[in-house]
């Protein structure tokens, strides 16, 4: 009846629901730095240590884009 494509779901996951999630992971980095008084420093190697993956993720998706507008 509401037939959507694997493909469609898997994009929607993707590019919509895994940034949202990606932007509350970055909330709680925050939090915790806020709660445990890291201080700016103790702030900014939470965030290297924990967003790291969050950043990998962004350049992936933009050489994505990339090598497709350019190699393909």
């Amino acid at each position: 009846m509401f037939a959507i494509a694997a493909s469609t779901i898997t994009s929607w996951g993707l590019y919509l629901l895994l940034p949202i999630f990606i932007a509350f992971l970055f909330f709680i980095m925050w939090d915790i730095s806020k709660e445990s008084q890291a201080g700016r420093a103790g702030t900014f190697w939470i965030f290297v240590a924990l967003g790291a993956g969050c950043v990998g993720f962004i350049i992936k998706l933009i050489m994505e884009v990339a090598f497709k507008k350019w190699l393909i």
